[in-house]
């Protein structure tokens, strides 16, 4: 069984990594959280995107735990990149594009998942992505913040998408088709509003209730 070594709720407070070293590169916001979180690569920003659209996290820490384990090579460290904690459980993630996934990298992920099962946490290798997804949650993610609604426009669009209607459709019939287009966004962030994500994200989407999507 491997051995591993946990930095403790302390944690949750930062974007700091093993032994306090600052996490490189960049800070995502989530809205989820109210807080940014570091990551050292572009697929780990995606993967926080894609946690922040999900909609259940309540904590993300980065670089959580330190794992020890001993392979035919001898012993070996691999630190995991995202502990997760949502609605659902604990969720522990290692970020690597399926292209450079070496003979290394699976013994560690193997360590990883066996730890996780111990524990009784989901484990979950992020290796790739559809194409067209990320796009489409970029353009969702630039109205996930607080909206306000000074014009009413909001109880309009609610209403008019239970006739399941197209995105363009939604846009035009209001009577200032700019911030309706921000404010669906917005509703479709936060699933008030239902869309089809697994086909790219356009102008001829079908917009429905959340509680009609399927």
């Amino acid at each position: 069984m491997p051995r591993f070594s946990f930095l403790g709720s302390g944690r949750f407070a930062g974007s700091r990594g093993i032994g306090g070293s600052v996490i490189g590169l960049g800070l995502q916001y989530m809205v989820s959280t109210g807080r940014h979180h570091g990551f050292e690569s572009l697929e780990e920003a995606k993967v926080l995107l894609a946690l922040d659209f999900a909609g259940q996290v309540r904590e993300v820490v980065p670089q959580p735990l330190k794992l020890q384990f001993r392979t035919g090579g001898g012993p070996r460290v691999h630190v995991p990149d995202f502990l997760v904690l949502s609605r659902a459980g604990v969720c522990l993630i290692d970020v690597r594009p399926l292209d450079r996934v070496r003979a290394k990298d699976v013994e560690s992920f193997a360590a990883a998942f066996e730890m996780a099962l111990a524990c009784g946490w989901e484990y979950v290798v992020a290796a790739g992505w559809r194409r067209h997804v990320f796009s489409g949650l970029d353009a969702l993610s630039c109205q996930r913040r607080p909206l306000p609604d000074p014009l009413g426009l909001r109880a309009d669009l609610l209403e008019r998408a239970r006739s399941r209607v197209t995105f363009r459709e939604l846009v035009a019939a209001s009577s200032v088709p700019a911030l309706a287009r921000a404010e669906l966004l917005h509703q479709l962030w936060h699933r008030s509003l239902g869309i089809d994500l697994s086909v790219p994200l356009s102008d001829r989407s079908l917009v429905e209730p959340a509680d009609e999507a399927l």
